[in-house]
């Protein structure tokens, strides 16, 4: 459990703890202080969307991605519309085979049914966890495998450490639908164009184009929990239309906006 700076939930919040994980429902908004734990942790939204914030940067976590946090990266968390939280730690054993970095990645049918049933009702009735230790081994290494099958995911945006690179990273926050050059973004940062596409390539290990892209959807996923529609999203993440913010939404998370917000997402494999 954290070993340190433990999180003050609000009287709408429910929870369950046993020692192999957990389950939280939190209500939209709900955020946990920050927190670090001695074991390595990943966590599932069952229903809503999560965010997490660390020194690494951001990861988005709807209901078709799972997000992995190592031992001792202290974090944040906030739920965007009612969230069901799903918490599996991890032993060194198995914590050695994902990154040494916080990290999202693809939930298949497999890996979901695993998590609902390693965080599921009979794991904090009277008695005890629902599978012995043995058993529950082996799920968890047959998820950690499942997840280490495909790629990891673009849903966890790096934090710049450079601080012309940061500026504009803020400015992009603040403003997600700003569509300023990186020309016009420098001038605020005092660094050139060429300098800033180097800084992003260098740090970030993508392109300006492709960091904005991702925090837009970032900001699309938090926007579509909160009930938002289409149009509305399109123009408040800076899309000229719905079109272009369908196909980048679609390209990231796998599913389209409307199927997502129809539950759809839970039927990716």
């Amino acid at each position: 459990m954290p070993n340190r700076r433990q999180p003050h939930p609000s009287a709408t919040v429910t929870s369950y703890l046993f020692p192999s994980g957990g389950r939280h429902l939190w209500p939209s908004g709900e955020t946990s202080n920050e927190v670090a734990h001695d074991r390595g942790h990943l966590v599932y939204a069952a229903k809503g969307v999560l965010s997490i914030a660390s020194v690494h940067g951001n990861s988005i976590v709807p209901a078709n991605r799972v997000s992995w946090t190592p031992a001792g990266v202290e974090h944040t968390h906030r739920a965007h519309g009612a969230t069901d939280i799903r918490i599996v730690f991890l032993a060194p054993s198995l914590a050695r085979l994902l990154p040494d970095r916080p990290a999202v990645f693809l939930a298949s049918g497999l890996a979901r049914e695993v998590l609902l049933a390693l965080t599921g009702p009979r794991n904090y009735r009277p008695g005890g966890e629902r599978y012995s230790k043995g058993a529950r081994s082996r799920l968890l290494r047959v998820l950690v495998e499942e997840l280490r099958e495909p790629n990891e995911q673009p849903l966890h945006l790096p934090e710049p450490k450079d601080d012309r690179l940061r500026s504009v990273a803020r400015q992009l926050r603040e403003t997600p639908g700003d569509n300023s050059t990186l020309e016009n973004l420098g001038r605020e940062a005092g660094a050139s164009t060429r300098t800033l596409s180097r800084l992003f390539r260098e740090e970030l290990g993508m392109t300006f184009y492709e960091w904005r892209t991702q925090l837009r959807v970032h900001h699309a996923l938090v926007l579509l929990a909160e009930g938002h529609d289409t149009t509305h999203i399109a123009h408040a993440c800076g899309w000229a239309n719905p079109s272009g913010f369908i196909a980048a939404f679609t390209y990231l998370v796998g599913t389209t906006p409307g199927r997502y917000r129809a539950g759809g997402e839970r039927d990716l494999q």
